[in-house]
């Protein structure tokens, strides 16, 4: 059982915390005044509007697969911004961009080292490429999920598969983007801390993300019940502290010819 399980009210609970990682993405990209761009996994369209203003662009094409969140990209489009849909593991496009861009929507693509190679084909010469991806999956948010999913009755439910872990090492990125010849370009791994109010909204980010990948599997039944177990052994590991300090690794990565 395969559906839309993104909630973009549930995800946009911590617009805020999520909005930084992109800004710090942008603040490593050079202004493209009349140029073209492509936002992969652009979710409501809101930080593509934000993208497609901040470099002076004068096209910007945002993709996702996620019908709930494109119903809400409409707010954003217009004046050089439109929306389609599309998956990003066949983005393929004839055309070439100035500026091929991500935000935390990579990871949920497996085969990286093939990802970007093919991403890059998309880049105009001198184009820039730019994603960020989490990279968190030793945190206890993400380890008790992949715990959970070893459990019966989920591990049948789920087919034995938990959530993949695509993301590569920085250091790995750093050198698929030399093989690839860009010869200027940033990786860096991030610590970004949160001041949630309880342990409690740990449960309530992740249900935004992380978790919508075993709720689109799941009958919503068993999932209630995965979700059940998931805090118990999601508590078991963190502390009971109010507010809650919530600390997420991010790679942030940017790369021009």
């Amino acid at each position: 059982m395969s559906r839309d399980a993104w909630n973009s009210e549930q995800y946009g609970r911590f617009a805020a915390e999520r909005r930084q990682p992109f800004l710090d993405l942008l603040a490593l990209l050079h202004p493209i005044p009349g140029g073209h761009a492509v936002d992969l996994g652009c979710g409501t369209g809101e930080l593509t509007r934000a993208l497609h203003e901040r470099l002076g662009l004068a096209e910007t094409l945002g993709v996702d697969s996620s019908p709930a969140m494109l119903g809400k990209s409409s707010t954003y489009a217009g004046k050089g911004v439109r929306f389609e849909a599309g998956d990003i593991t066949t983005f393929a496009p004839a055309r070439t961009y100035d500026l091929v861009f991500s935000n935390a929507a990579l990871h949920w693509v497996p085969n990286h080292p093939d990802l970007i190679s093919r991403l890059a084909r998309s880049l105009a010469p001198n184009g820039q490429f730019a994603f960020q991806v989490p990279a968190n999956f030793d945190h206890p948010s993400h380890v008790a999920a992949e715990e959970t999913a070893g459990e019966e009755p989920f591990r049948s439910a789920l087919a034995g598969s938990a959530h993949p872990r695509n993301v590569l090492a920085p250091e790995a990125y750093a050198a698929l983007f030399d093989r690839l010849g860009f010869e200027d370009q940033t990786v860096r791994l991030q610590v970004y801390g949160h001041h949630l109010d309880s342990r409690e909204e740990v449960v309530e980010w992740v249900k935004g993300s992380l978790l919508t990948d075993y709720e689109k599997r799941l009958a919503p039944a068993v999932f209630s019940k995965f979700l059940e177990r998931y805090r118990s052994r999601l508590f078991e590991k963190l502390p009971d502290e109010r507010p809650f300090f919530f600390t997420f690794k991010r790679i942030l990565a940017r790369a021009s010819r």
